[in-house]
């Protein structure tokens, strides 16, 4: 019985699966990682107390931030997507190799 698993343990399928998951799951904790940094770095979108306030800024000040937090906004969802298809693919895997 002790031979069948060792056996098992070194087909080239076991190794290939070992390898895949582990390359799927360190890039999937390296995409959520980046992720939550391009979440934190994203300024709010509630007025808070300036709406109360009633500050006012020039249309320049408002849209200086604009392009920074289109860019961040974009690659918090490219970071999103990559995690959702390599946690497919970790699941595929998962499944045909196993």
């Amino acid at each position: 019985m002790m031979n069948m698993l060792v056996v098992a343990m070194d087909s080239p399928q076991y190794i290939t699966y070992v390898v895949l998951t582990s390359i799927a799951i360190i890039l999937m904790f390296l995409a959520a990682l980046v992720a939550v940094i391009l979440v934190l770095l994203q300024q709010s979108n509630s007025e808070g107390i300036d709406g109360i306030t009633g500050s006012s800024e020039t249309f320049f000040g408002k849209n200086k931030g604009k392009s920074i937090e289109s860019k961040l906004k974009k690659w918090t969802w490219i970071c999103l997507a990559v995690l959702a298809v390599l946690s497919i693919i970790f699941y595929i895997v998962a499944i045909v190799i196993k």
